[in-house]
């Protein structure tokens, strides 16, 4: 029995087979079906498409695939998400009793499963069932060929799959929508149940399927944005990172929402893979901030970063108000109890992260598969990080709002002078620990000696520092305290400081001689001069609500500056036991190198390591994802990506633009750290390529993480091409009271290294300044 078939016909999804013959029995019916393919080539539907795509009327080459044909007891088509509601955390399934035919030509009422996906483990779970009447099945003639006939009783009235076998098929289907593409694993499955095993015979994208968002959206475009993500996540993802990122993305925007009671519609992503990097979807939620607390849309952009445009709302009514009213005060009273259990919150995170650490991998990879769902899971449960992570922006916005009313034009500029040289964070603090540890270096001859030498091996520190070596000792503290970190900390594919500390090692040397009090005394300064400001234009009564306000954004950025280093000491573990597995998995035929289970999903690594992934089958996946992944790093992404419609251009430019006034070129963004400096531009696109950086340069940076920290304390003032208000880099400027501007797209183009720049972060501004 075979199946012949040809390639030329376009449908949704791209290029399907088009069957000639299914059953094909014998050398005559052989012959008369490839002759039937030839002949397709000049059907209307082959010569449209031709005309269409502008290949050669005349090259009518057809290719012939003939194969065997699958004794289908059962067949069916699973949607890896559900077409008819859009719904990306739905799965349906369709069955019917013989070949696929009747089926797929809407001859038959078929059975029709769905599935909820579980958030935490990414397991299914049954949610309805309707078993269709299923009157007329197509079926096997016995000569070659099929036909349609009456579907018997007893299997008209029975339900085609089990449950074990729906969960089988279901699961089945979403590993090769997975294997196809695991950023937007939306796939229409065909399949066929023999009796004993599924097989999967086809598999295209869904390209057609409803719109899943709120009503006051349907009509708008979806803006995509890369403004806050491309921060902390420049590079395009692994698999491996996707499948954390893309459920904590969702929690990390939803879960202050929640809090206050709004329902947040589900099913939706609020982040996704747009040219292999990570995109916000911004007109989302801007419509969850206005509809649930009364945002406006455009505050939600300064938090954001980016150039996209703001979506339209309706003006709010009365019972609207009452309704956000109400959500607020509920938020305020359950957030208010996260915040007091934040520290013991954040205390466990990284006892449990310390404990993974420390526990040892000697045993099976069917064991270290199950500890590896077990963290991934933890992540994916991290609610408790989530919200510490998300919802800094409240009590910042509000602040920002309660100056900008008295003091017009400076409510961003003065908060971030406020903030100055309150409570340090877990970055801020990393990086006076680092003057710290440069200033025992300074005073340890051995230690200062080696740190300088060109012999240095970073990796041996332990060993080639004496054991009486007061630097050795510190540094060994340091790495207990922040081993976990690392330059592009974000992706799992990065080895931690823990593992190669030649870049802490390297900033230790150069901040020999730096000295942090005169760093706090700056602090101090512009604090006080941003309450003289603000004593100057408000009165009395409000002043001690802004103080209480700038004491309480700075304890929520704390917080979130915590939450992410606690969820990056999680990924340590997780990378670590991903490791182990790349290392058994390399080589006769694995992986070439261990590392390379990142473009696994954590899943599919699991399925390798209990066996029912097959090692080459894996590495293909792997390899396939690399090569894709390295093609779009060496692109550059749009900032914003637009769906469901157009914007204007101007709302969505790449580019900041210069401005023109008498003393010259200008570029204005969004101002996050207080104060003026001027100095030489040093354009950074690395920070372990900063070796040119000197006290009092200019920083301009792409974006920045925690392991750029030891370079804002050397640098005068900070530009970054993106992130908001509460993007690590405003963070950090305002805790170290450096004047710094974001979200300044193209910065780093229109600059040249060692020009002379004045930043104003009062006004946002970054100036070329004439020689």
């Amino acid at each position: 029995m075979l199946t012949v078939a040809a390639g030329f016909v376009r449908v949704a999804g791209g290029q399907e087979s088009f069957h000639v013959g299914l059953n094909v029995r014998g050398a005559e019916a052989l012959a008369a079906a490839i002759v039937a393919v030839w002949d397709s080539a000049r059907e209307p539907a082959a010569v449209a498409y031709r005309e269409r795509f502008g290949f050669d009327a005349a090259d009518a080459a057809m290719a012939v695939v003939i194969m065997p044909s699958l004794p289908a007891v059962a067949s069916g088509v699973v949607f890896t998400c559900d077409p008819l509601s859009g719904r990306n955390d739905r799965v349906l399934v369709n069955a019917h009793w013989g070949l696929g035919e009747a089926l797929v030509g809407g001859q038959a009422d078929v059975d029709e499963y769905r599935l909820q996906v579980r958030r935490i483990d990414d397991g299914l779970e049954p949610i309805e069932q309707r078993i269709g009447a299923k009157r007329q099945y197509s079926r096997e003639r016995t000569g070659g060929g099929t036909e349609l006939s009456e579907t018997p009783r007893e299997l008209a009235e029975r339900a085609v799959l089990t449950p074990a076998g729906v969960l089988e098929i279901a699961a089945l289907s979403r590993d090769a929508a997975a294997a196809l593409d695991f950023a937007r694993p939306r796939f229409d499955v065909e399949w066929v149940w023999d009796g004993d095993r599924f097989w999967i015979v086809q598999a295209r994208p869904v390209t057609a399927s409803a719109r899943h968002t709120y009503p006051a959206l349907s009509q708008q475009p979806s803006l995509w944005t890369r403004g806050n993500t491309k921060e902390i996540l420049p590079e395009p993802l692994s698999a491996m990172d996707w499948s954390l990122y893309a459920i904590a993305a969702d929690r990390m925007l939803t879960l202050g929402y929640e809090l206050g009671g709004y329902p947040v519609l589900p099913g939706v992503p609020h982040a996704s893979l747009h040219h292999g990097r990570v995109y916000l979807e911004a007109s989302l939620i801007q419509w969850e901030g206005y509809d649930a607390y009364g945002i406006a849309p455009a505050a939600i952009n300064a938090l954001l970063g980016g150039g996209q445009g703001t979506i339209a709302v309706p003006a709010p009514s009365w019972r609207t108000r009452m309704q956000r009213g109400r959500r607020l005060v509920r938020y305020m009273r359950r957030s208010l109890k996260k915040r007091r259990s934040a520290d013991a919150d954040l205390a466990r995170a990284r006892e449990q992260a310390r404990a993974w650490r420390e526990q040892e991998l000697s045993q099976g990879n069917r064991s270290l598969a199950t500890l590896l769902r077990q963290q991934v899971a933890q992540v994916r449960a991290s609610d408790e990080l989530f919200f510490l992570q998300g919802s800094a922006g409240g009590t910042l916005t509000t602040l920002v709002d309660v100056i900008e009313k008295r003091c017009p034009g400076e409510g961003q500029a003065l908060t971030a002078a406020l903030m100055a040289g309150g409570e340090s964070s877990v970055t801020a603090q990393q990086g006076y620990e680092l003057i710290a540890l440069a200033q025992v270096a300074a005073a340890d001859e051995a230690a200062s000696s080696w740190l300088r030498s060109d012999g240095r091996d970073s990796a041996q520190w332990s060993a080639q520092l004496p054991q009486s070596s007061a630097f050795r000792r510190e540094f060994a503290g340091f790495l207990e305290r922040y081993g976990h970190r690392a330059v592009a900390e974000s992706y799992l594919r990065q080895p931690r400081w823990r593992e190669q500390p030649a870049y802490l090692l390297d900033m230790v040397a150069s901040l020999i001689g730096r000295d942090a009090e005169a760093l706090r005394q700056r602090q101090r300064e512009i604090s006080a001069q941003a309450w003289q400001r603000v004593s100057g234009c408000t009165p009395v009564w409000l002043r001690p609500l802004i103080r209480h306000l700038a004491r309480s954004a700075t304890v929520d950025c704390n917080h979130r500056e915590a939450a992410r280093s606690a969820l990056m000491a999680y990924f340590e573990a997780i990378r670590r036991v991903a490791m182990k597995l790349g290392e058994r998995l390399s080589g006769d035929g694995g992986f070439a190198e261990p590392d390379e289970v990142f473009d696994l999903t954590a899943e599919e690594l699991c399925a390798v390591a209990e066996g029912r992934l097959g090692l080459r089958q894996a590495k293909a996946r792997a390899d396939e994802r690399r090569a894709t992944r390295l093609a779009w790093a060496a692109t550059v992404e749009p900032e914003v990506v637009i769906e469901h419609g157009e914007l204007a251009a101007a709302a969505t430019a790449n580019h900041a633009a210069a401005m023109q006034d008498g003393d010259g070129a200008f570029w204005t963004g969004t101002p996050i750290g207080a104060g003026r400096a001027s100095g030489r531009a040093r354009i950074v696109r690395d920070p372990r390529e900063a070796g040119a950086l000197e006290s009092g340069d200019v920083l301009v940076a792409p974006s920045t993480d925690p392991a750029w920290t030891p370079l804002f304390l050397k640098a005068g003032a900070l530009v970054m091409e993106t992130g908001g208000y509460l993007s690590h880099g405003a963070i950090v400027a305002r805790e170290f009271g450096i004047p710094a501007v974001a979200n300044l797209p193209g910065i780093l183009g229109a600059l040249s290294e060692g020009e002379r720049v004045e930043v104003d972060g009062h006004r946002g501004r970054v100036r070329r300044l004439r020689d």
